[in-house]
């Protein structure tokens, strides 16, 4: 069996990232921001956003219907006779927030440069203000509680800007919840399924009613209706699934992506959800491996510490990078199980990681077969697949590849 650090096992959404009851959703009115927007096209046959007429306010303006997202991949179909699996990657963003240090408009551009769709788990605070912290409550915690803070005016407008464009882009929009509370009682991990309920309310109202909470009136909607956007998660410190799963199958979600120490196979349901976990990945010059996320690797290299020797930073990115090849390779030339990637808008040991992510995802990207996609957009693709197609595929074990190849591997199926 492969061993996995111990340190730093659990995905960490560190305050270090950032200084970091429903409402209705009766349409009213017409948009009328936005006129940069057009049914144009951006030279790939995608779209540049909706016409003005097309969109609908949803509740008090703050998120509005613009119809289909649009830079969506053609509907997947099932696997044929024989065929190779195509070798999915899915990169995701843990609270999703833009803090001034211009990370989250740097990936849009990367993924836009190479057709790339993410995942962006928004951490519903970071579109609440500091000011009405007093309406959150969080579970077992007190009231205005928040173990990553909240974001300055600036940045929700920030992190409102480029939630919009992500969405327009082609992205997904997921949820990291609120608080973010990984110790002591109030730990996200003592939740029952009905706090978990609440804490999904909340974020739900946060995103939705930023612009009565705020009263600003000059930024646009978010351009999606969340609670038909909001269809998976990941918990902070990947804590606590067990009891938010039954909760998440109510509310109808495809996916959860909060399971800690997941291996490099392919995937099967949870109470009725796609367990879609951070996975073990080799780690260059050690004998166990490591989760697949940025706070991960960090802790195997400076033990916690955001702000380790300079003089190591190169070797570290390097490692880093190293790492997440390694893993995609395993997959790539074996069970071509898919590969998830977890990060946060982070600047640690000198900003190495993202570094890593960037140049990952640019020696990736164009290999045969590569499908850089966001979670939702692989629950498609798994939810069209025969039961005996999956099946078969979980028979493969981490870096096994299909004895006589994947026509005679599929021949039985």
């Amino acid at each position: 069996m492969r061993e996995i650090s111990r340190r730093g096992l659990l995905g960490a959404g560190l305050g270090a990232a950032a200084a970091i009851g429903l409402a209705g959703c009766s349409t009213s009115g017409t948009e009328q921001a936005g006129a940069t927007e057009g049914k144009g096209s951006d030279g790939r046959g995608r779209g540049t956003g909706p016409a003005k007429k097309d969109v609908r306010l949803i509740g008090d303006g703050s998120t509005a219907d613009t119809g289909k997202q649009p830079h969506q991949p053609p509907a997947p179909v099932p696997l044929e006779p024989g065929q190779t699996p195509p070798q999915f990657v899915i990169f995701s963003w843990d609270g999703a927030g833009e803090v001034g240090n211009g990370l989250f408009p740097r990936f849009l551009e990367l993924a836009k440069n190479h057709d790339a769709a993410m995942t962006f788990f928004l951490s519903g605070l970071y579109l609440l203000p500091e000011s009405k912290k007093s309406m959150y409550r969080p579970p077992n915690n007190s009231v205005g509680a928040s173990d990553i803070g909240y974001l300055t005016d600036d940045h929700v407008k920030e992190t409102i800007k480029y939630v919009r464009q992500a969405w327009f882009d082609g992205h997904e929009i997921g949820t990291h919840f609120n608080g973010h509370f990984c110790a002591g009682s109030g730990s996200v991990a003592n939740w029952s399924p009905a706090q978990w309920q609440s804490e999904i309310d909340q974020a739900i109202s946060f995103v939705t009613q930023w612009r009565t909470n705020t009263g600003w009136t000059d930024l646009d909607p978010l351009p999606f209706d969340y609670r038909k956007e909001l269809v998976g998660a990941r918990t902070p410190c990947l804590l606590g699934q067990d009891n938010l799963l039954p909760t998440a199958k109510k509310l109808g979600w495809r996916y959860d992506a909060s399971s800690p120490g997941g291996t490099q196979v392919w995937p099967q349901k949870r109470q009725g959800v796609w367990d879609l976990p951070l996975q073990a990945m080799p780690f260059p010059g050690h004998s166990f491996e490591v989760l697949s996320m940025d706070y991960n690797i960090l802790a195997n290299q400076s033990h916690n510490s955001t702000k380790g020797m300079p003089s190591r930073y190169p070797g570290w990115r390097k490692q880093a990078t190293g790492a997440y090849l390694a893993g995609f390779d395993r997959a790539y030339t074996t069970n071509r199980a898919p590969f998830y990637i977890g990060n946060h808008f982070e600047e640690w040991n000198g900003g190495i990681y993202m570094d890593a992510v960037e140049e990952t995802l640019k020696k990736i990207a164009d290999k045969p077969d590569v499908r850089l996609v966001s979670f939702k957009q692989f629950a498609d693709w798994l939810d069209v697949q025969t039961p005996a197609v999956l099946d078969k595929l979980r028979t493969l074990g981490v870096g096994q590849a299909p004895e006589g190849g994947w026509n005679a591997f599929f021949k039985q199926v």
